[in-house]
């Protein structure tokens, strides 16, 4: 049986959207930050904590979201000084996807 496109675009939009977290690199006017978006917001506390551990970490808040079509909240890391925004956000990236593959 022969998958039209339409289909194959709806199963990979809701792959997409069935992602427990993204997150983005920010410029502010102070210093870049990293933005956690969770499917689950009922996790963030919890995310939080788990985060914190990070030594390349100097700061880590939950902020209401003031986007558009997102999410209420998000978690916003700031980075130790010296530490480079990218490595940090790919480290990030990795061990959450560890953490929520094991959940």
């Amino acid at each position: 049986m022969e998958i039209d496109k339409l289909s194959v675009f709806k199963i990979k939009l809701k792959l997409v959207f069935m992602l427990p977290f993204r997150s983005e690199i920010r410029n502010s006017p102070t210093q870049q930050t990293i933005k956690i978006f969770l499917s689950d917001e009922s996790l963030d506390e919890e995310i939080k904590s788990y985060l914190e551990s990070f030594s390349d970490i100097e700061l880590i808040e939950i902020r209401k979201s003031v986007e558009r079509n997102r999410v209420k909240e998000n978690i916003t890391i700031f980075r130790k000084s010296g530490v480079d925004i990218n490595s940090l956000q790919a480290k990030i990236d990795e061990s959450l996807n560890r953490y929520f593959e094991r959940k």
